[in-house]
């Protein structure tokens, strides 16, 4: 009996009996990386046919990395997504999670790859307030669990009187939907979120932040097992040392930081009145040609706001507000006929696109085509060059865009071989159709199948509710 007893503790001993396997050997063995998230424009959402989000992007790469399936869950809340991380019913939650102190003594946060400033959400047309004690009597909700409860706790041990309401049912994204609809005077939501759902909700505005900037970052169950923090350690420095990380932030971020309000309100006027005419126009062009229709779309009112009379000052004409030359290369015959223009645009597009470097990828090229489209390849090619010369990549939006103005300074342009150009134009151009094509990526096609004559605003309850 002894030495049977000796032999089992032999073999639970070779065996690590009793030892939970690594967390990360766990993952690759079950093929499955699990990760919790949240829908919304800057984590998880649906983008035509594809998923699309700066987290699932982030997620994505990371399960590339371990070569194993990427599976996303959405919990029902904030509130139950803490409890699935802490209980370990899922390797990660990546949701742009602010790390605070209180957090910490639950779930362990990986690196910080981003930062974000709580503001405090109201109406335009109605009175901005300058500080926190002029809310006492509103009515302010929040996202129950969220950080900004937190955050308003501590801010209510020097404002006794402060008052809110937390919401288990809505996001942030709901929540401002309800500011928006004046069913609610305030909410506090993070600034990343606003920027992002600034246009689709014009009438939002910023009264301040109640908060210094605040790291994001992922979260993990809390454990003594070190393997998958460690990798996605490993993982976040890779991203940031390659300058993908930098490239993602752009691509979800960087041409919302500027918001203009009268501009936002007329597209989306004229997506009721103007676009439904012209949508299907749009779609055979982009089959033809390769594109997104509403990248198209978003060209053309970049152009001309979706009216083929359009002219300018130079004498561009029509939707896609085509040069004569432009015309005749594309063999149109009457630049104000709608049909004409956006084919011609579009399959102009599609000859800058092709001869573009092939070494240049997606979604940059994109941006480099629309951006030669305005400027010229020329033009374009000088940027370029400029840009190689000062140290940074010719095949990087960010790094050109950055350096295309400098084509109007005399100390630059003279370098170059196409001379001057308003370089800050395409700059403004790309960024603005980058920021229509967002809003109508979120729109419901079946909204656009007909003109519709504008009506009487009528106050109704979002669809989250």
């Amino acid at each position: 009996m002894k030495s049977i007893t000796l032999f089992l503790l032999a073999v639970c001993l070779l065996s690590a009996c009793g030892e939970a396997q690594p967390h990360l050997e766990e993952i690759r063995e079950r093929g499955e990386l699990r990760v919790l998230s949240r829908y919304g424009l800057t984590s998880y959402f649906v983008k035509g046919d594809t998923l699309a989000g700066f987290e699932y992007e982030l997620a994505q790469r990371f399960a590339d990395r371990l070569n194993v399936k990427l599976k996303i869950i959405v919990p029902d809340n904030l509130g139950n997504m803490f409890k699935l991380i802490e209980q370990g019913q899922a390797d990660i939650a990546a949701a742009g999670l602010t790390v605070t102190q209180q957090r910490k003594d639950h779930i362990r946060f990986g690196p910080v790859y981003h930062e974000v400033t709580q503001q405090l959400v109201y109406r335009h047309g109605n009175t901005q307030p300058q500080d926190i004690t002029a809310i006492t009597d509103s009515q302010l909700e929040v996202v129950a669990d969220s950080s900004h409860v937190e955050q308003l706790q501590s801010l209510q041990e020097e404002i006794p009187e402060l008052d809110w309401t937390e919401n288990k049912e809505l996001d942030n994204s709901g929540l401002l939907e309800l500011v928006q609809l004046e069913m609610i005077d305030y909410t506090v939501a993070d600034s990343n979120e606003i920027a992002a759902n600034q246009e689709l909700f014009p009438e939002l505005r910023v009264a301040f932040d109640i908060s210094e900037p605040q790291p994001l970052a992922w979260a993990m169950p809390l454990s003594e097992d070190n393997s998958l923090y460690l990798e996605v350690l490993d993982f976040f420095q890779e991203m940031e040392a390659s300058g993908e990380l930098d490239r993602l932030i752009e691509k979800y971020y960087g041409h919302i930081r500027r918001f203009d309000y009268v501009d936002t309100r007329a597209i989306h006027r004229r997506i009721q009145t103007h676009l439904p005419l012209y949508k299907d126009m749009f779609q055979q062009a982009a089959e033809e040609f390769g594109f997104d229709w509403k990248l198209l779309a978003s060209m053309a009112y970049q152009e001309s706001h979706w009216n083929p009379d359009a002219v300018s000052s130079t004498g561009v004409k029509g939707l896609m507000m085509l040069t004569q030359a432009t015309a005749r290369e594309m063999d149109v015959t009457d630049r104000e006929d709608p049909r004409q223009s956006i084919f011609a645009g579009a399959g102009y597009l599609a000859s800058i696109y092709t001869r573009l470097p092939e070494r240049i990828i997606e979604p940059d090229r994109t941006w480099f085509a629309l951006a030669a489209y305005n400027i010229g390849m020329g033009h374009l090619e000088d940027g370029r060059v400029l840009t190689q010369q000062l140290g940074k990549n010719p095949d990087s939006w960010p790094d050109v865009r950055e350096h295309l103005p400098l084509l109007s300074k005399q100390k630059w342009f003279s370098q170059t071989r196409y001379g001057y150009a308003r370089g800050s134009e395409p700059v403004r151009y790309v960024q603005n159709i980058r920021r229509y094509l967002d809003i109508l990526s979120h729109l419901d096609d079946s909204t656009l199948t007909q003109p519709q004559t504008p009506q009487p605003a009528e106050q109704t309850l979002p669809a989250a509710l």
